[in-house]
């Protein structure tokens, strides 16, 4: 009787098998590793895509976001129509206050009040300049008083000169952008906050005011709209146009003979630099009625009366 079991596989038979199923493994493991590739190139074009996408919205939202400009602009200037309340001027003393200051036109007898051109004043002011509250502390009666008789037109551009000078808070900017924002949203105060920003001037390289103070200084002045004027002020919303305001004084003032912003104050009269002392305002005063009597007499030349036939 023979041991071998009828039905056991042959040496034969057993290789095949297991070369069979060696080929089965390896089948397997190529198609685990062609799978992990597919999902690694996968992840990778996934990663890529979504870098992309990131970049393209960041780029076309820096592209797409208007700039803010302010409103009420004239020049990159904000004109001061009327001027309500009182204006102190502290420093100037009792005399100063005591002095009228004569309203800038040729003598009466000279002329017909009606045809007098109005004076144009024109102040380039940072508000970290020492120069600047000087100026502004000695003329702002007399201003007032012209700009309410209607003698002069009056225009405050923010600058920003000395944004370096104040610790790195950017001081002199954010004011600027401050001065904007109230033009903006309340250009009744203008004038007011302008003043406040000067007379309670920081010194040079001091802090200077947080965005909190400047926007409850805001709200002091009378704002019409403190909640809109102080998100403004939070927010910054004109610093890029401070700036860009700023380079195109720099390069040139419109309507100057090729004048460049270099310094501040820069106080301009019809075109003309006013160069004599900032803190007299007689001296001031003298210069803004020399100027409108040339400006009197010029447009005299330019309008000739008309000649009168005679009768035959």
């Amino acid at each position: 009787m023979s041991s071998d079991t009828p039905n056991a596989p042959s040496p034969r038979d057993r290789r095949e098998a297991v070369r069979e199923k060696a080929q089965l493994v390896r089948a397997q493991q190529s198609r685990a590793r062609l799978v992990r590739r597919s999902g690694l190139a996968l992840g990778a074009v996934a990663a890529v895509a979504a870098i992309t996408v990131v970049v393209t919205w960041a780029v076309s939202s820096a592209v797409g976001r208007p700039q803010l400009s302010p409103q009420n602009l004239d020049d990159d200037g904000f004109a001061v129509t009327s001027i309500t309340g009182s204006v102190s001027a502290p420093g100037l003393g009792d005399a100063a206050e005591a002095t009228p200051t004569p309203t800038p036109t040729p003598a009466a007898e000279e002329t017909d009040a009606a045809a007098v051109p109005a004076v144009e004043i024109d102040v380039y002011v940072d508000y970290l300049s020492p120069g600047a509250r000087e100026w502004q502390l000695a003329n702002a009666q007399q201003m007032s008083s012209w700009v309410n008789d209607g003698a002069v037109t009056l225009a405050y551009h923010p600058v920003s000169m000395l944004t370096a000078k104040s610790n790195g808070t950017k001081y002199s900017l954010r004011a600027a952008g401050a001065a904007a924002c109230v033009a903006t949203h309340s250009p009744a105060t203008f004038f007011t906050f302008n003043s406040e920003l000067l007379t309670r001037q920081p010194a040079v390289d001091s802090d200077g005011f947080s965005d909190e103070e400047l926007a409850d200084l805001a709200q002091a002045a009378g704002v019409e709209d403190p909640k809109t004027v102080r998100s403004c002020i939070r927010d910054g919303a004109y610093i890029s146009w401070v700036k860009d305001a700023t380079e195109r004084a720099v390069s040139g003032i419109p309507g100057t003979d090729d004048l460049g912003l270099t310094g501040t104050p820069m106080v301009l009269v019809n075109g003309q630099q006013y160069v004599g002392v900032l803190g007299d305002p007689a001296e001031f005063s003298q210069f803004v009625l020399t100027s409108a009597s040339d400006a009197f007499y010029k447009t005299q030349v330019e309008t000739p009366s008309p000649t009168v036939s005679p009768t035959p």
